[in-house]
C-alpha cells in the first residue's frame, strides 16, 4: 500500500463545487463571511476553554508527539505553533480547534497509548489537514463552512442549505484522511488508525478491514452521517484515492452523496434537478403528439425562456442507479402533467411519458401511477399501453 509518488492533497470537487455556488449565486453573503475575523476576545476564551477543560502536554515533557507533530506539519506544508492537550475523555480521537494562526489539538482516550507511532503521525495528519484545508486559497473553504453553519443557526433554514453542510463535512473528513494518510505516506496506518478510534482494539490489519467493507459493495451503501462518514466508506474511499482509481469521483457520488433524489437536495443538485426536468420536458416535447400549441404553452409556463433547440435527456442520465424512487416518482407526475395539457392528445402523451419510464425502470411504478392518480382500470391501462408492448415484441 506504499506508493514512491504520493498523491497530491487537494479539496475535493465538492468543496470547489460548494465555493464556486456561493460566490456566484450568494454573493452578499459571501462578502459578509469574508468579512468576519476572529477577534482577540475570542482568541482568548478559545485558549481559556481549552485550559479549562484540558490537561495541555508540554513539548518539554513530550518531546516525541510535538516531533511527531513538527514533521506532519512539514509534510503538509503548513506553518503554525502548535499547542497540544489531552481531554479527560476516554473515547478515542482528536480534534482540531480551529484559530487562525494558531493550531490547537486535544487528543480524547488513550491514543497515546493504543497507537502506534506512525497511526499517531496519521492521526495528526488528519487533524492538521483540517488546518490546511482551512488556511489554503485564502481561507475560502472555511468560509464556506462559516456560511453554512451561520445560515443553519436560523430556525427557517431550508432542507437544502442542512444537506449541503452535511456533504461539505463529510467530504472535508475525507480531505483529512487523505491528509493523514500523505502524513504517514501509506494509507495502512490511516485506516488503522480509523479502525481503532471506532472500536478501541490495540491491533488491526488494515488490508483485512478492506476487504470486509468491500464485501458491502453489493449493497450500494450511502453515507448516512451528519458529520463523517461510516469508517468502511471512509476507507474504501482512501484506498482509492491513494491507488488513483479512474471511478473513484463516480464512486463518491453514488457512496457519499447518494442518486438524485428530489427528497433531499442539496443547493447544487437543485439546479442538477432543474436540468433534469428541462430535459425530461425536451425528450416529452419531441414525441409527434406534442406539437400542439396547448403543450406548448404548458412548456413555457414551466420555463417561460422555452425554445425550440432544447436539449433532451439522455438515457444514461435516467439509469435507475442514479436516480431514486422519490424522483422516479416525480418524473411520472411529470409526465402525466404535461400530458393533461392537451386532452385530445393526452393518451398518446401518456405513452411518450411511459416509454420514457422504460429508460428509469420506472414502468411498474408509472402503471401503478395511472391506476391511482388517473382512476384507470387494469383493462384500460392494457390498451392505453399496447403500442409499448408491441414495440417491444
Amino acid at each position: 500500500m506504499n506508493l514512491t509518488v504520493v498523491p497530491t492533497l487537494e479539496p475535493l470537487a465538492y468543496h470547489r463545487a460548494v465555493v464556486g455556488y456561493l460566490t456566484t449565486s450568494e454573493p452578499e453573503i459571501w462578502a459578509w463571511a469574508m468579512a468576519q475575523e476572529t477577534r482577540g476576545e475570542q482568541v482568548e476564551e478559545v485558549r481559556a476553554t481549552l485550559l479549562r477543560q484540558n490537561y495541555r502536554l508540554d513539548a518539554a515533557a513530550h518531546p516525541e508527539i510535538y516531533e511527531d507533530c513538527r514533521a506532519v506539519l512539514a509534510v503538509l506544508a503548513v506553518e503554525a505553533p502548535v499547542t497540544i492537550y489531552q481531554a479527560p475523555d476516554t473515547t478515542m480521537n482528536a480534534a482540531l480547534w480551529y484559530v487562525p494562526g494558531e493550531i490547537h489539538l486535544v487528543l480524547y482516550g488513550p491514543v497515546l497509548e493504543k497507537l502506534s507511532r506512525v497511526e499517531r503521525v496519521a492521526l495528526f495528519g488528519h487533524e492538521l489537514a483540517h488546518y490546511k484545508l482551512w488556511s489554503i486559497e485564502g481561507g475560502i473553504y472555511h468560509v464556506a463552512t462559516t456560511v453554512l453553519d451561520h445560515v443553519l443557526a436560523y430556525p427557517n433554514a431550508a432542507p437544502s442549505h442542512a444537506e449541503t453542510a452535511r456533504i461539505y463535512r463529510l467530504s472535508t473528513e475525507l480531505y483529512a484522511d487523505r491528509g493523514g494518510a500523505v502524513a504517514a505516506n501509506a494509507t495502512a496506518p490511516a485506516i488503522a488508525t480509523l479502525v481503532k478510534t471506532m472500536t478501541g482494539l490495540l491491533s488491526v490489519d488494515a488490508e483485512a478491514y478492506l476487504r470486509q467493507a468491500a464485501e458491502l459493495e453489493a449493497t450500494k451503501p450511502v453515507a448516512e452521517g451528519v458529520t463523517h462518514p461510516e469508517i468502511f466508506l471512509r476507507a474504501q474511499a482512501l484506498d482509492k484515492w491513494w491507488r488513483a482509481d479512474v471511478d473513484l469521483e463516480e464512486w463518491l457520488t453514488e457512496r457519499i452523496r447518494g442518486p438524485l433524489s428530489i427528497a433531499t437536495l442539496d443547493l447544487l443538485r437543485q439546479q442538477d434537478m432543474t436540468a433534469m426536468t428541462r430535459a425530461v420536458l425536451a425528450r416529452l416535447a419531441k414525441d409527434p403528439a406534442a406539437r400542439g400549441e396547448a403543450v406548448a404553452a404548458q412548456l413555457r409556463r414551466y420555463f417561460p425562456d422555452w425554445g425550440p433547440d432544447e436539449t433532451p435527456i439522455d438515457a444514461a442520465a435516467l439509469a435507475p442507479a442514479r436516480i431514486d424512487a422519490a424522483t422516479r416518482e416525480y418524473l411520472i407526475a411529470l409526465s402525466f402533467d404535461l400530458a393533461m395539457a392537451d386532452p385530445d392528445d393526452r393518451d398518446a402523451m401518456l405513452v411518450a411519458g411511459a416509454r420514457l419510464a422504460q429508460d428509469y425502470d420506472g414502468l411498474a411504478a408509472f402503471r401503478e401511477a395511472l391506476k391511482r392518480d388517473l382512476k384507470m382500470n387494469r383493462q384500460a391501462i392494457t390498451r392505453l399501453l399496447a403500442p409499448l408492448d408491441k414495440v417491444s415484441a
